[in-house]
């Protein structure tokens, strides 16, 4: 990965001919298109002499179809350029440079021709040619100087991600809605596959993999290397869907030249129109926007939920309208393939506690868990990605856990904070799950190590593997994660006596009012967790301090919230006073004789 900021900084440069003539928002209208062009030209290359000669024997096929098949295969990929043009022609004739660009754009097939509408370039390539401006060949040329043939699909992705985040950044835009910082992905692909990497080494083994919030294909990339590297006679397919035109365009254009079909990656909303309705998928992966907005699509999604339920997408709940996270998760689910299918998706902390019981947040959660589909959640450190300082979590679910993990979830904690106070403390001279980056970028300052076993990515991924308790891991029943919401009521007094209805029963006092959240599980007196009802709660926690109190059960509800930092707290008794009252007057010792010194 050495050379990809090289590249990107010399794309970036090329920004400067724009300046005065585009506002610095506007960069990556050309900017995006013209580094896809270049490095379609660059892949074609090789056999672009090659594929001109055998145009004349194509000619005599009858339809369109068979001459685009012949001419892929002459050119090796599932693309090809008929047109005589390429970059060095195109500069070699700058008096006619745009109307030979069209002719090349042209020359492209149809599914690399789609990838260039999606950015609308036609529209800037009359700019760039307008006298006013004439900037279009200077663009062009300064292109032509980029060679990017030397560059694999992972370093490509690198490029655009970071040639996004410089224009997310000129415009105020959210660099994070693009992409997801690559060491996270590798994580979640860590996780994602191994539990099964016993199937995945398999001679000939074909998976299926999506992305409904696909970006710039970065997931679905990272995804099919690790897969490659595992097993080079494995095939993932890949799948996916992105709203953003700019980022479907260049993952289409990366999905082109590895050889996966261009036609899987589809564009649109996810939430409003499913572009992969009928497919079922072995593996899915994403990082949805956090906190998205989804009032635009509230009427399709509400619609769909009530008249489909839970043979639809959205039958478990609807979470509030302005974090639509948990719709992510559910489309995912209704995507799963019978007892084969796992996900690892990125949330923030909303997910996993928001919405009171029986809140749309928390009868998803019940659902998932109840289904036992919730396999593991994994705490990050904050300030891992681009567009926010915020803590982030990944959640594992499966239809298929193996019998160690059924009727269990597990929680690691990779924060790194305990490892912080062990560094402090001299216990310990490294960080086991990140590092300081030495320039931040945007809110990204901290990166996830991704080298060795007991740091970082892999020891994250031991750490699940192993499914063993730890000060980082720990395990609980899925009822765990289960209460009641009761409804605690008190007599309504007038002149020290209770009023009653007409039954004779006491009326409720609504000012005395309250609620209890009661677990479905407690700890016995060896710490185990063993079931518990609301009435033994009630007559334990309530009774003693409310004699008169009574439940009403018509009011009781059920709820699931994962409250993870406080699995994961460690209580820390106060210091003695003696010990504080020393170091204050070592303190004060140590400033008397600083200002003696000065003083003298």
């Amino acid at each position: 990965m050495k050379n990809f900021k090289e590249k990107a900084d010399l794309i970036w440069k090329v920004a400067d001919l724009l300046r005065g003539d585009y506002k610095q928002s506007d960069y990556g209208k050309v900017i995006l298109p013209m580094t896809v062009l270049r490095r379609l030209d660059s892949v074609l290359a090789p056999t672009k002499q090659a594929l001109l000669d055998y145009l004349p024997k194509v000619a005599t096929l009858k339809t369109d179809s068979a001459k685009e098949v012949a001419l892929n295969n002459k050119a090796g990929l599932n693309f090809h350029n008929r047109s005589p043009y390429n970059f060095d022609k195109l500069v070699a004739d700058p008096d006619n440079i745009a109307v030979n660009l069209r002719n090349y754009i042209n020359g492209f097939s149809s599914s690399a021709r789609e990838i260039i509408e999606y950015f609308n370039f036609d529209d800037q390539i009359d700019r760039m040619d307008d006298p006013k401006a004439d900037i279009l060949f200077r663009v062009v040329k300064s292109f032509q100087e980029i060679d990017l043939a030397d560059m694999d699909s992972m370093e490509m992705g690198y490029v655009f991600e970071e040639l996004i985040r410089k224009f997310a950044e000129q415009s105020n835009e959210t660099a994070g809605e693009h992409f997801t910082p690559r060491e996270v992905i590798k994580l979640m692909v860590n996780l994602l596959f191994n539990e099964d990497r016993e199937i995945l080494t398999q001679q000939g083994i074909v998976k299926t993999l999506y992305d409904p919030a696909c970006g710039t294909g970065g997931m679905l990339s990272v995804a099919e290397a690790y897969l490659k590297e595992l097993n080079p006679k494995a095939e993932l397919k890949v799948f996916g869907q992105e709203i953003n035109p700019e980022s479907y365009a260049i993952c289409k254009a990366d999905m082109l030249i590895k050889g996966q079909n261009p036609a899987n990656i589809k564009f649109g909303n996810t939430f409003t129109v499913d572009g992969l309705s009928e497919e079922k998928f072995d593996y899915m992966l994403s990082n949805p926007p956090f906190g998205v907005d989804w009032k635009k699509a509230e009427k399709i999604i509400s619609t769909e939920a009530a008249n489909k339920g839970y043979a639809g997408r959205f039958g478990a709940g609807l979470p509030r309208i302005n974090d639509g996270s948990l719709l992510f998760l559910q489309h995912m689910i209704s995507k799963m393939r019978p007892n084969s299918t796992r996900i690892a998706i990125v949330f923030n902390g909303s997910p996993l506690f928001t919405g009171a019981a029986e809140s749309g947040e928390s009868n998803i959660r019940k659902w998932i868990i109840e289904n036992d589909w919730l396999e593991a959640v994994i705490a990050l450190p904050d300030q891992l990605f681009y567009n926010t300082g915020i803590s982030t979590y990944i959640w594992i679910v499966t239809n298929h856990k193996n019998a160690e993990r059924k009727g269990k979830i597990q929680l690691i904690n990779a924060t790194g904070v305990k490892d912080e106070e062990l560094i402090k403390a001299g216990k310990l001279d490294f960080n086991r799950f990140w590092r300081k980056m030495d320039r931040s970028l945007g809110n990204k300052r901290k990166y996830i190590i991704e080298n060795g076993q007991e740091k970082g990515i892999g020891f994250i991924t031991r750490l699940y593997g192993d499914y063993v308790e730890n000060e980082f891991c720990k395990i609980y029943p899925n009822a765990f994660f289960g209460y009641w919401r009761v409804t605690v009521e008190q007599p309504l007094l007038e002149n020290g006596r209770d009023v009653t209805d007409r039954s004779g029963n006491p009326k409720p006092d609504a000012s005395l009012r309250d609620y209890e959240n009661i677990p479905f599980l407690q700890k016995d007196t060896q710490g185990k967790l063993i079931p518990q009802s609301i009435e033994e709660y009630f007559a334990r926690e309530v009774k003693p301090h409310l004699p008169t109190a009574w439940i009403d059960h018509s009011k009781t509800k059920i709820g699931y919230e994962i409250n993870f930092t406080k699995y994961f707290y460690e209580f820390k008794p106060l210091r003695p006073l003696a010990e504080i009252k020393a170091e204050i007057l070592a303190l004060e010792e140590t400033i008397l004789q600083a200002e003696k010194t000065i003083l003298d």
